[in-house]
């Protein structure tokens, strides 16, 4: 890439915490933080807010009339928001551009909502727009008094990503000297979670000590357990003392379907994807892959023949979230590059507690994955700002 675009904040909100302190803590330690809550008669794993953070997230749904018909995609969105531009020091004046990515949108709302058309044969006032997909980015551009560009899209589990490619888009045309970017997804709702279950790719009840078995590539029946939140990162043209990482590489692909969710088994994307990313590096300077490893036997095991496919001998060591935090759909990118710029900016690897890869000795580049349903890739590759 010929210009330095760097991302300069980041902040969160999901099992893991909301801020950046209590996050890297809850990455030291090994324990999950999954639990089981029932769905439909059936014990079911997933990875929600804890009481302490859904209470801030209804303090800021009471804060404001009209956010209280907000669905949380959109509440958890706005909470991110609010606080990576406060930590990048944006003002109102910036008018920066806002791209943030969902797989699902508003789905607790929808839900509700078509719940009691089915019962009254009509439905509320405001059923449309608190559903449209758009309105997570409109209502976050709403509440930071921002006149940039406001973008929503749906595509799959790599939304957040695509977001990310979508504000480095907008910042090297000239259009804008700054963007905020990421996903949000409240994911956590019946419809939902039998969805998952009839593709036959959801944990099943155990007490094995991790339910998720991301990344391991024996495992012998699909994990992928859901998870809730969002995380919004807030992207600006060149180097800064704030800057966290720059952005050194980007990489986005796409294979033909064969099924509605298929991936072929050497991942043909990511290979592409991976490839445009690394552009002229040498494969070689790369430390760590921040896999989408969502838990299924299938999708591990093809990222990870991607990967061998493109690094040889030379694999960085790999690691995922997602035995951790669960599969957050539209927002999982942007929890997996937080915690890419986590362990460039502490030097230190996070890995799965059930696989073993060497650690490197020094993290100077981290390179993050994510694929969608339909085959769809994006590979960012970050650098650490002190090299």
């Amino acid at each position: 890439m010929t210009q330095p675009i760097t991302i300069t904040s980041i902040a969160s909100i999901s099992s893991l915490g909301i801020n950046t302190e209590d996050i890297w803590a809850n990455y030291q330690h090994s324990n999950h933080l999954l639990k089981e809550v029932t769905f439909d008669d059936k014990n079911t794993w997933v990875s929600s807010l804890s009481e302490s953070e859904k209470s801030e997230i209804n303090a800021l749904r009471n804060s404001n009339s009209r956010y209280s018909n907000l669905d949380d995609s959109v509440l958890y969105g706005i909470f991110s928001a609010r606080r990576a531009v406060v930590n990048a020091g944006w003002a109102e004046n910036d008018n920066f551009g806002i791209n943030i990515g969902s797989s699902r949108g508003a789905t607790g709302l929808f839900e509700k909502y078509h719940k009691e058309y089915l019962q009254k044969g009509t439905t509320a006032v405001l059923t449309s727009p608190t559903t449209t997909l758009g309105n997570i980015s409109s209502w976050i551009a709403h509440d930071l008094k921002t006149k940039g560009p406001n973008i929503s899209h749906s595509i799959t589990c790599s939304s957040a990503l695509h977001a990310i490619l979508n504000g480095v888009a907008w910042i090297r045309s000239g259009m804008t000297k700054k963007f905020l970017v990421g996903g949000s997804e409240a994911p956590l709702t019946s419809f939902t979670i039998a969805q998952m279950r009839a593709l036959k790719i959801y944990a099943k009840e155990d007490k094995s000590d991790y339910p998720c078995r991301a990344l391991d590539l024996s495992k012998a029946q699909n994990s992928m357990v859901l998870g809730e939140g969002a995380g919004v990162a807030c992207l600006e043209y060149g180097i800064l003392k704030r800057s966290l990482a720059i952005i050194e590489g980007i990489g986005f692909a796409t294979e033909p379907l064969e099924h509605n969710i298929s991936l072929s088994t050497d991942a043909r994307c990511l290979q592409d994807s991976m490839l445009m990313a690394l552009e002229k590096l040498n494969p070689k300077e790369v430390d760590v892959i921040v896999m989408h490893a969502p838990g299924t036997i299938k999708g591990d095991n093809a990222e990870f023949t991607a990967i061998q496919q493109i690094f040889g001998n030379s694999t960085p060591a790999l690691t995922t979230n997602k035995w951790k935090v669960g599969h957050t759909f539209g927002a999982s990118g942007i929890l997996s590059l937080e915690l890419a710029v986590l362990m460039l900016q502490h030097q230190r690897f996070i890995g799965v507690p059930f696989m073993k890869f060497n650690p490197p000795q020094k993290i100077n580049r981290v390179l993050i994955n994510a694929v969608g349903f339909g085959g769809n890739a994006v590979s960012i590759l970050l650098k650490n700002t002190q090299n």
